[in-house]
């Protein structure tokens, strides 16, 4: 068994506690969260460091490497200041990448116990590369959610894309024998393929998605779908920043998931927000005092442990 250990800030290891959300098992003692993905057990401990344990160990952490310690490697550069400098993010993608007309796919959502989790592609094609960095499209977890409401509407103008909102009752009825993991391959797979029939006769010279699985694991999961979508594609840890296709991709996903959430917060009478911290198992409580699970499925993504802390605050 392979075992990997990362040291961490405090604020990356709660963007893993949230990444790793859908992942999550009875957490160990001393740990903001424990997980089992891919394989491998992942602990983040409240000290910051990050262990991961089992055959893709080393994969699977690989994907933090360029925000993180590897403990025990003395080789990363060191500030004037004394802390660790950032290693560069790697990449295999092929020299220009940037610069292609590319199909990017991303989603949002996995991590948070409220709304759906919903996929997005974007074809941005090497003449509009110049428009949409003149829009501002970056990473959306560096916008506000007003600017990405206000770039995601302009985008849905220009931008060829498609979206799939799988919405937490649809979530909840196949998460028992699926894998979140799953979930989201087979939706990217499906946003692609919806998305090179809309352009079709037009192909892109190649396809990012914004790797959260091994690329082997990715295509295992959509090895039994009818249209499964392999030419020209890559996988890319923070595609983001390697492309813009993907970057659009992420606003507009983010766009339609925080758009849900107002839709949401109109239908329950409950303020519905994002993430899976204390204030969400306060409101979740008080849905199940009202309506109990049944409420809580058209809503939540049931198997989260956010469930279990709000059936305990609601029995207080």
């Amino acid at each position: 068994m392979s075992n990997v250990v990362l040291k961490v800030t405090m604020g990356q290891l709660k963007k893993m506690a949230v990444f790793y959300q859908g992942y999550a098992v009875k957490p160990v003692p001393h740990s903001l969260f424990t997980a089992k993905k891919n394989q491998t057990t992942i602990t983040g401990y409240n000290s910051g460091k990050v262990l991961f344990q089992g055959p893709n160990a080393e994969s699977e952490a690989n994907q933090w490497q360029s925000a993180s310690e590897k403990v025990g490697d003395s080789k990363l550069p060191v500030a004037k200041n004394g802390l660790k400098k950032e290693s560069v993010s790697k990449t295999s993608l092929p020299a220009g990448f940037s610069t292609w007309s590319v199909i990017g796919s991303d989603e949002v959502g996995n991590g948070s116990y409220f709304g759906p989790l919903t996929v997005c592609a974007v074809y941005a094609s090497a003449e509009q590369l110049s428009f949409l960095k003149n829009m501002g499209v970056q990473d959306s977890k560096a916008l506000t959610d007003a600017r990405i409401i206000t770039i995601a509407k302009q985008l849905l103008q220009h931008v060829p894309h498609s979206v799939i909102n799988l919405m937490p009752e649809k979530y909840n009825e196949v998460q028992p024998t699926m894998s979140q993991g799953k979930m989201k391959a087979l939706l990217h797979n499906q946003v692609l393929d919806q998305l090179l029939k809309k352009i079709a006769p037009e192909k892109p010279k190649a396809i990012l998605v914004d790797q959260f699985e091994l690329p082997s694991t990715y295509f295992k999961h959509i090895a039994d779908q009818k249209v499964q979508v392999k030419e020209n594609i890559h996988f890319q840890t923070k595609g983001e920043s390697h492309h813009l296709a993907v970057a659009a991709a992420s606003i507009i996903a983010r766009y339609y998931f925080l758009k849900t959430l107002v839709d949401m917060t109109a239908a329950s009478g409950y303020p519905i927000p994002s993430g899976a911290g204390a204030n969400v198992d306060l409101i979740a409580a008080d849905m199940y005092r009202e309506g109990g699970l049944e409420l809580l499925d058209k809503y939540t993504k049931l198997h989260f442990a956010n469930t279990q802390k709000a059936i305990r605050l609601a029995n207080r």
